[in-house]
Order: C-alpha cells, then sequence, then structure tokens
C-alpha cells in the first residue's frame, strides 16, 4: 500500500478524478482515496447540465469521447409560466450550448480515463483525519478493507463534499437555507419535450430534465421536510402535470420511477479555500442551489485552477497561482451564487402576499421578451463560472 504521493486527494469525484487525470498527464504523482465502493460511485446521480467550459475540460484530459456522443446537446431551454412556454435561445443569444450529461457518467468516464492512463483510485477508503496541513508533510489517515494506513503528502486535495472530513468544521463560512426542497424522480420514460424546461407555478416549481434518450429527469418544489411516503408515484404524476401543463395542448409522458429524493436547497460559501496545504475544490469548498445548473461546473472550474498551480508550483518553484487559488475560485463563486440565487427566486413561489407573486410574473414576463435580460440569462447559464 501507498505511503508516499506528491498530491493525496480525498473524493472521487468529477473534482478529484479531474484534478488527478490534470495532475497525473503532467507527470505528477496523485493518489485518490473514496470512501464508497466504485459501483456506487458510478451509480450515484447527480447533475447533468455541462457548461461548455466543462465539456471541453473533459475533452483536455481524453475523458470526453462518450460524452460527445451520447451527451445531449441543447441551443436552448425553456421558462414555462401561466400556461405558456417561451424559449431561451442560448446559441441565437451567446453562440454556445450546454450538453445534457449525468454526473454519474461523467465520473464514469474519468475513471476509465484515469485507468487508461496507468493510475486507479483507491475505493472504499475511509479517510479518517487529515493533519499536518500547516507543515510541509501532511498527512491523510484512512481505513481500508480493515487496516489503516497513513499516506504522507506534499498536498492535500479536499474532494469530498459538504459532510466531507476535509473541510475543517470550525472554519468561518457564508450560509443560507431556503424554505423549500426539490422532490426528484428518474423515470424511465423518453423526455416529452426536445430540452429543458424550467416551470414556475402557483402551486410551485417544476422543471423537466432528461438524461438520455428514454430516461427523463423530473423535480417539484415540496416543503423542506417533505416525508417521501407522503408521495406516491401518482401523487407525483398529477403534481407534474398540473404545474407543468400549457394552453396549447402540451402533453406530459409518465414512466416507471426508479429513483426518488429529497433534496434541501441551501448555498454555503467558505471564507477560504485553502488552509496550508490543504486546498478545498468543489462541494467541500461551496453549495449553490441547483436552479442554476451551477454545482458541478464549479467543481470542474476548481479542479482546473489547482490543477494549473500545482503544476505550475512543480514545474518551476511557483507558488502564485496557490496562493491565489482561494480568491480566484470565490471570485466565480460568488458570481454563480448571485446567479443561481436570482434564478431560485425567480421561479420557486415563496409564501407570501399576492404583490410578491405578481411582482414575480412581471419580471419572468420582462426576462423573457427583453433581448437584454434574455442575453444576460443565457450567459450566466452557459458560463458564470468564467471557464
Amino acid at each position: 500500500m501507498r505511503t508516499r504521493t506528491q498530491v493525496g486527494i480525498v473524493g472521487a469525484g468529477p473534482a478529484g478524478l479531474l484534478l488527478a487525470q490534470l495532475l497525473h498527464r503532467q507527470g505528477i504523482d496523485t493518489v485518490v482515496l473514496e470512501r464508497q465502493d466504485e459501483a456506487y460511485v458510478r451509480a450515484r446521480v447527480r447533475a447533468g447540465v455541462l457548461e461548455p467550459g466543462t465539456v471541453r475540460a473533459l475533452c483536455d484530459v481524453g475523458a470526453g469521447e462518450r460524452m460527445l456522443r451520447q451527451g445531449l446537446v441543447h441551443g436552448g431551454f425553456e421558462l414555462r409560466f401561466a400556461g405558456r412556454g417561451h424559449r431561451i435561445a442560448m446559441d441565437e443569444l451567446t453562440g454556445e450550448s450546454i450538453t445534457v450529461y449525468g454526473q454519474q457518467e461523467v465520473v464514469a468516464d474519468l475513471i476509465d480515463a484515469r485507468r487508461a492512463a496507468g493510475a486507479d483510485v483507491e475505493f472504499e477508503a475511509t479517510v479518517t483525519e487529515v493533519a499536518g496541513t500547516d507543515t510541509a508533510t501532511p498527512v491523510i489517515r484512512y481505513e481500508q478493507h480493515g487496516r489503516t494506513h497513513e499516506l504522507h503528502c506534499d498536498w492535500i486535495a479536499g474532494c469530498d463534499g459538504f459532510h466531507g472530513v476535509c473541510r475543517p468544521p470550525e472554519s468561518p463560512a457564508y450560509q443560507r437555507d431556503y424554505p423549500f426542497a426539490w422532490l426528484g424522480i428518474l423515470a424511465s420514460v423518453p423526455p416529452s419535450s426536445d430540452e429543458l424546461i424550467y416551470a414556475r407555478h402557483d402551486r410551485g416549481f417544476a422543471m423537466h430534465s432528461m438524461r438520455s434518450p428514454s430516461v427523463s429527469r423530473f423535480y417539484l418544489q415540496v416543503p423542506p421536510d417533505t416525508d417521501l411516503a407522503e408521495w406516491p408515484d401518482e401523487r407525483v404524476w398529477k403534481e407534474l402535470h398540473l404545474r407543468l401543463a400549457t394552453d396549447d395542448g402540451w402533453r406530459l409522458a409518465e414512466g416507471e420511477v426508479t429513483e426518488r429524493s429529497v433534496t434541501g436547497m441551501r448555498g454555503f460559501v467558505s471564507r477560504t479555500m485553502r488552509h496550508g496545504r490543504l486546498l478545498l475544490a468543489g462541494d467541500a469548498g461551496h453549495i449553490v442551489p441547483p436552479t442554476g445548473a451551477k454545482g458541478l461546473n464549479l467543481a470542474v472550474s476548481d479542479a482546473r485552477l489547482l490543477g494549473d498551480a500545482l503544476i505550475r508550483r512543480y514545474a518551476d518553484g511557483d507558488e502564485g497561482p496557490l496562493d491565489a487559488y482561494s480568491d480566484t475560485c470565490l471570485r466565480r463563486v460568488w458570481r454563480a451564487q448571485d446567479f443561481s440565487q436570482w434564478m431560485t427566486g425567480l421561479l420557486h413561489r415563496t409564501e407570501g402576499a399576492e404583490f410578491e407573486q405578481r411582482a414575480q410574473l412581471a419580471q419572468l414576463a420582462y426576462v423573457c421578451h427583453s433581448k437584454a435580460a434574455s442575453t444576460m440569462l443565457a450567459e450566466n447559464y452557459v458560463g458564470a463560472t468564467g471557464m
């Protein structure tokens, strides 16, 4: 078992795996530790909207071939309210498109690319402690298959998410909890739309997304304390029909529900993404509400920035990019937080007087009918991370 590496990476999500691939291709030794087994990692369904910069990043490290073949390229998306749909033509307004391709597929491609490059991932490795991050030789302590190990590193990349070991619990942060959640389902049914639909309804937000030509993804705004047992398939489909309905006879197709979950909505930003020789990336450093589709894309942006900074450090001893890493990341993160918060407020129903509800509808109408406002929305949607 390895006891020494240059960069120890905790977490085999998009940020950790992309960082590992970037460094490995430049001859920098890495070890990736992941607490779950490989089957779980390859199957866990998360985000699925990739910005153009994310697509380029995956292609650059040799992990984009399947995505280019199977990903669904969308030149626009629909804002739906008051019984009518309004297309935001991203391709016409910005010259860019997004790609719908599940996060689990991104992760699978990165694992395969790492193995093809002669490296691997240590699965079922539960990290119990990161220590010595204020010294030149930090250490990761972990358990795997009943044995305890120590991995000594030059640098540690904490890519293990909001609940991971790497994020210091005492680290100061900004946080906002939203008064609603998303009930999400995955269904074995072809999408009823060629592009994503974001719907604002008096009963709450709804979203129609997709994962492939035969699998659709749906979300409903629900209270944060929602019990899934109170939402059988029948009720979910009925509510989706109501919230996604239009006046032109559009029909929603139903199918077998294969997965369901309730996800709370929060915004979280760490005040710093560097703690000595521990550098955070992805959800370990920030979480955005999912409305703006920024979480996965920000994780990829972090990995690219951190990878470039570490490559410079090993190539010529320049620590300037590492010193600037946290500030550079957080500028992008706050832009994405602002956009995601705005889009969340635009589409979700909040308890309040009729005045607030009418103002929300007026803002939606302005966004859809003003070229300047539509362009602002499209530009942020395809690249608020700045890649």
